[in-house]
């Protein structure tokens, strides 16, 4: 019975809370719809699409070469992965050959943006849960790359520099010599960030047994990269089914077993050491040659038939669907992107948890919006 003086029982005392679509912390325009009783979350409910711009049904009206730009506008922190894996799918499905060196500094720009966009994730999370100065660190330290990637693309978040049968530009000496100022400089920063973060108390607090994902739970919900491989689940596609020239390197596919905002930082912090190995052995087997394949048509044709292609961007397992009807342009376009299974987990982690940690958790996922909502 209601009490005049103190109204409903604490039973029924839910109420309704917008997380975003505004909010900082959700990195794009996400809306959560949270239940709460209390500090407590009952329910949360992810709500997307307020970024749709329709990348898919752009690229079945337009040729393929130019659908190019786009790719890099949907994960826009890791595009040069996106443009890297949109040109495989289409030189498989037209059966171009590309020379060994377009391939190993494909190899080698892909793998810096990876570390980039961990590095910006790193330090917008901190930022999250309050640290200031690993943000500043990390920044440093992406600028870096950027000054790089630049150097090759002429661009510095939006890449475009793959083409079919190669790169739009060759590599030069100043390139090499960047690259590897910036892998010994990167030797020193593991144990800065290692004291700055992983053994700080209070980032241990704020992270450890939060927002738990089991392997069943990744299962349900199709997570796939970090997020997966913090589950204790070893699974890369680089390694499950090698594309490119990555069954060339030496490399480890970085997992944790108590899937916990914790262990999702740390298989992402391991992963960008195992990048810095795999550009290190590319750096040294560079082959000399041609970095584009001769008279590649404008208007490119594939033969009637469809291609699936998969390959690992920095959130997982991303793949293009193309179906080609003998055109220029693509019959259907279909893009399966990483960040959606990974987002509508927290329909299960969120509930029981409270809404300080909710910030945390979802930090801890590293979603991109605009990438769901394409």
């Amino acid at each position: 019975m209601e009490n005049e003086q103190f109204g409903p029982p604490a039973a029924e005392q839910i109420y309704t809370l917008n997380l975003g679509p505004q909010h900082p912390s959700t990195h794009g325009v996400l809306r959560i719809l949270l239940d709460l009783d209390g500090e407590f979350i009952v329910k949360a409910d992810p709500i997307i699409g307020y970024g749709h711009r329709g990348h898919e049904k752009m690229g079945e009206n337009r040729l393929y070469r130019q659908f190019l730009p786009n790719t890099s506008r949907m994960d826009y922190l890791s595009g040069m992965l996106y443009n890297h894996g949109f040109v495989l799918a289409v030189e498989k499905l037209a059966g171009i050959d590309v020379p060994e060196r377009a391939r190993y500094i494909r190899v080698i720009a892909s793998e810096l943006n990876r570390i980039s966009s961990h590095l910006l994730w790193f330090g917008t999370y901190l930022l999250d849960l309050g640290g200031f100065t690993p943000f500043l660190y990390a920044f440093d330290d992406r600028e870096q790359i950027l000054d790089i990637l630049d150097r090759v693309s002429g661009s510095r978040l939006t890449y475009a520099y793959c083409r079919f049968g190669g790169v739009t530009r060759d590599v030069d000496a100043g390139f090499v010599d960047m690259t590897r100022a910036f892998l010994k400089r990167m030797e020193g920063r593991w144990a800065d960030y290692e004291n700055l973060v992983t053994k700080n108390i209070i980032f241990i607090k704020r992270t450890k047994d939060i927002g738990v994902i089991d392997r069943e739970l990744a299962r349900q919900y199709g997570v796939t990269g970090p997020n997966l491989r913090a589950c204790g689940v070893r699974f890369d596609v680089r390694k499950a089914e090698p594309y490119e020239i990555y069954d060339r390197f030496d490399f480890e596919v970085p997992v944790c077993f108590n899937g916990d905002a914790l262990d999702r930082y740390k298989v992402r912090f391991l992963e960008m050491l195992q990048s810095c190995r795999i550009i290190d052995q590319a750096l040294d087997h560079l082959p000399q040659g041609p970095f584009q394949t001769e008279k590649i048509p404008l208007k490119i044709k594939p033969p009637k038939g469809e291609v699936y292609f998969p390959f690992e961007s920095a959130r997982g397992l991303t793949a293009y669907y193309l179906v080609s009807d003998g055109g220029t342009n693509p019959y259907r376009c279909h893009i399966r992107v990483p960040s959606f299974g990974n987002l509508n987990v927290i329909n299960d982690v969120l509930p029981d948890t409270l809404i300080a940690d909710a910030i945390s958790i979802l930090g801890s996922m590293d979603v991109i919006i605009p990438e769901i909502d394409r």
